[in-house]
């Protein structure tokens, strides 16, 4: 709810000249807390579309001063963890460093609570894969710690949370793209598609799909050449099981519109064919015009606009595009990859 300009200028008032936690809770435990309450109402980012950011973040350290609380430690019935440094700032959600027993994490929180669906979407897929895929190919999908629901001591909002296990030394596609401006060598990229395939391959089979293959969801391992897909909010889980019927992507993000297959944005039901057009959409805007003309050719078959004339079988053209890499390049060898620094 969007507070009235009067009552935010005097919350904003009372902020502005409180000194100490006393001047603006006083000393009585229940009026503390019921003043508290009302101006985190008021002054929460969330109603003011984010204006009052700053002033939010005073009043909730003078909270903690009053309290003697420590938020920035999450407890469940797992694990505490101990948030450190400043979040950042994904499609839906923003993503917090923790540190339960010593690890390192991520919590993926939505910054609107009612994006909850999209990250218990995302649990429901990180649990499927490890139960129902190959083992051997979990390394390329995030690892689920927990999912649990967390109130937002503030605003009393439950927010979905997913903590999932850091990756250290990974890069996004869209960082290998600002990367190399006039292109990536195609046998560079060789080896990113063919582990890309490799991770759709895996969900295909486990009865996954991601729905939302795209730069800043694929993350590579320069120097170990490892591929992760990341956010699985936007996946299609069970969809062979029956457990989601209708096969459809559940949304889509917004700057990333013009890259999706049409059977997206026109609501019809995903399937293997729309993550390898888009996961071939990734690698080409990486090659840009430096593509062989066979290489581009090959990927043509791949982004065809009827879904049922593209590939289906990730395993399947994994298969092809080594039989079309070894016509160009030669056998199979590794070939060291560095990210250079960018400014």
């Amino acid at each position: 709810m969007t507070p009235r300009a009067g009552e935010l200028d005097e919350a904003l008032a009372l902020l502005d000249r409180a000194r100490v936690p006393a001047d603006l809770f006083g000393d009585d435990a229940a009026e503390a807390a019921r003043r508290y309450r009302r101006l985190a109402r008021l002054l929460h980012p969330d109603a003011t579309r984010g204006r009052t950011r700053a002033a939010f973040i005073r009043l909730t350290a003078l909270w903690r001063a009053h309290t003697g609380a420590d938020a920035s430690v999450i407890t469940t019935r797992r694990h505490s963890y101990r948030v450190t440094g400043d979040p950042v700032r994904g499609d839906l959600a923003q993503l917090y460093a923790a540190e339960p027993d010593g690890a390192r994490v991520l919590l993926k929180m939505p910054r609107d609570p009612r994006d909850g669906d999209l990250l218990e979407r995302e649990a429901v897929a990180l649990r499927q894969l490890p139960k129902d895929g190959d083992g051997r190919f979990l390394p390329y999908v995030p690892r689920l710690v927990e999912s649990f629901r967390h109130r937002d001591e503030a605003s009393g909002a439950q927010r979905q949370v997913n903590a999932l296990a850091a990756l250290e030394g990974f890069h996004t596609l869209a960082e290998v793209r600002r990367a190399f401006p006039g292109g990536l060598d195609p046998r560079d990229a060789a080896w990113m598609w063919r582990r890309l395939l490799v991770g759709l391959g895996f969900a295909h089979r486990a009865g996954v799909l991601h729905g939302a293959v795209l730069p800043d969801h694929v993350m590579i391992h320069p120097a170990e050449h490892g591929l992760v897909l990341v956010d699985w909010c936007y996946s299609v889980p069970g969809c062979y099981a029956g457990t989601d019927p209708s096969g459809r992507v559940p949304a889509m993000v917004d700057r990333y519109a013009d890259w999706y297959p049409p059977e997206v944005p026109a609501r019809g039901t995903a399937s293997p064919a729309t993550d390898i057009f888009m996961a071939t959409r990734c690698v080409t805007e990486l090659m840009g015009d430096r593509a062989p003309k066979a290489m581009r050719a090959f990927a043509r078959g791949c982004l065809l606009p009827a879904q049922r004339r593209r590939p289906s079988d990730a395993w399947r053209l994994l298969e092809e595009l080594d039989e079309l890499l070894e016509r160009l390049y030669g056998p199979r060898r590794f070939r060291p990859f560095h990210l250079p620094e960018q400014n």
